[in-house]
């Protein structure tokens, strides 16, 4: 405990890494999630084709071969598209950026598939019911869709950010100086390797156990009405 003492400093600062790219990645996901879940209901055969290659793309590629490809490859992309159009200089993919377009990518498709299922989920005849009092598309979404879509979606929901958190693990490959970066440095450099991942571990189970408590209470807020009914 003395050493881990000693070192709060840096492993303090890989927390708040992780969770700034935790929070970043999830609320990239969720827009893609979003957009990736109306695309596979659409009635366009084009865009619902695009949905189902999105989904089935990343959940056939592993994380850490996407974020590879993005950090590296991605960049280089970039670079070579700002050259041959004019558009633009040098671009810098960060290590940080590169987490977060990666992680939100992939977790997108996972979202998709929870947002698709709870709307599914939802009973047609109250989009018609919705429809036949005239509200609009965005209305029908606000007041009938979204607030059951959450109820639906918040189990599955849960369980992809909670695998999200474990996953920020995935940029130290890259250089990131999150907390485990920070960690296999600290433990390195005192030779006491395992006691900082035993640090780690502890640090992982505590984020996840807050977001868990956070999730029921936002559960408990949304499934208020059903139990009451």
């Amino acid at each position: 405990m003395q050493l881990i003492f000693e070192y709060r400093q840096i492993l303090l600062e890989g927390v708040g890494v992780t969770v700034s790219l935790a929070l970043l990645s999830l609320i990239l996901s969720v827009i893609c999630g979003l957009a990736g879940a109306f695309a596979k209901l659409s009635h366009a055969p084009g865009i619902r084709r695009a949905g189902n290659i999105y989904t089935t793309f990343v959940r056939s590629v592993p994380d850490l071969v996407l974020m590879m490809l993005i950090f590296y490859g991605g960049q280089l992309l970039l670079n070579d598209l700002g050259r041959i159009t004019g558009l633009w200089g040098y671009v810098d993919v960060n290590q940080f950026m590169a987490g977060v377009l990666t992680l939100g990518f992939i977790f997108g498709a996972y979202m998709a598939e929870t947002f698709r299922g709870a709307i599914l989920a939802i009973p047609r005849g109250q989009m018609e019911a919705a429809m036949s009092v005239g509200m609009t598309p965005r209305q029908i979404f606000r007041i009938v869709t979204w607030p059951q879509m959450v109820r639906h979606a918040l189990p599955s929901f849960t369980n992809n950010w909670l695998v999200l958190i474990k996953s920020t693990a995935l940029v130290s490959v890259i250089g990131l100086h999150d907390l485990v970066w920070n960690a296999f440095a600290a433990g390195r450099s005192t030779h006491k390797l395992f006691t900082f991942m035993i640090a780690v571990l502890v640090i992982y189970l505590v984020i996840t156990g807050i977001s868990d408590l956070l999730l029921r209470w936002v559960d408990r807020r949304y499934s208020a009405g059903m139990k009451k009914a």
